[in-house]
């Protein structure tokens, strides 16, 4: 781990490696990468197994890699969690898939016991914005999107930091595009608002979001 996020305009891109498809069904979380973002550049990265007790499935161990053996020297999930509050405090979070991935951090924080300022974080999802982007792409998944766009892996997919970085790469492309077409710096509250509108008012809802801003300065 390095410095603690350095400024509301950091983005913390983050993904969870977990035991099941969500906490509702008892999965939790077996590892965790943040990658940040500043400046259209990544500058940071955390990653870590967690250790939570909960037993991990053999078809999840072929996925992602992470044995139950190596999950038993794993820090403590409560240690983890609050390392990554105070490395991504004060940052927007940005994930693919971003409905999944905020289950588990906000379950996650939740029994580490965190404060609600990190548990209620905005999230940006990189799968809705390039759907909407990107309709012509084979399909919308994390590899598939990577390597449209040129983007080398760094590591096995199904791995938190392999992915998280996969996704800043993703999120600094969309960051450019949206840029590129509309000539004009893209805030993080936009591109929140793009990933909720659909594809053929994208124009429209930007040209409104500045509209509202000139009005509000």
């Amino acid at each position: 781990m390095s410095t603690p996020c350095p400024a509301p305009e950091t983005i913390a891109v983050i993904d969870f490696e977990t035991t099941g498809m969500g906490p509702g069904q008892g999965a939790r979380a077996t590892e965790i990468a943040v990658v940040l973002v500043q400046g259209g550049r990544i500058v940071d990265r955390y990653a870590s197994l967690m250790h939570t007790g909960v037993w991990v499935p053999p078809f999840i161990e072929q996925l992602t890699g992470i044995s139950n053996r190596m999950l038993a020297s794993a820090p403590p999930a409560a240690q983890v969690m609050r390392e990554v509050a105070s490395f991504t405090r004060g940052c927007a979070l940005v994930a693919h898939n971003a409905s999944f991935d905020r289950g588990f951090w906000q379950a996650e924080h939740a029994l580490a016991e965190v404060d609600d300022a990190v548990l209620q974080a905005p999230f940006a999802c990189t799968l809705l914005l390039s759907r909407r982007l990107y309709p012509e792409a084979p399909n919308h998944r994390l590899g598939t999107l990577a390597q449209w766009h040129g983007i080398t892996p760094t590591g096995r997919a199904h791995r938190a930091l392999a992915d998280a970085e996969m996704a800043a790469e993703l999120w600094l492309r969309i960051v450019r595009d949206v840029q590129d077409r509309h000539a004009a710096e893209v805030p993080f509250g936009l591109l929140c608002q793009l990933q909720r509108v659909p594809r053929q008012q994208l124009g429209r809802a930007v040209a409104r979001y500045f509209d509202g801003e000139r009005l509000a300065g």
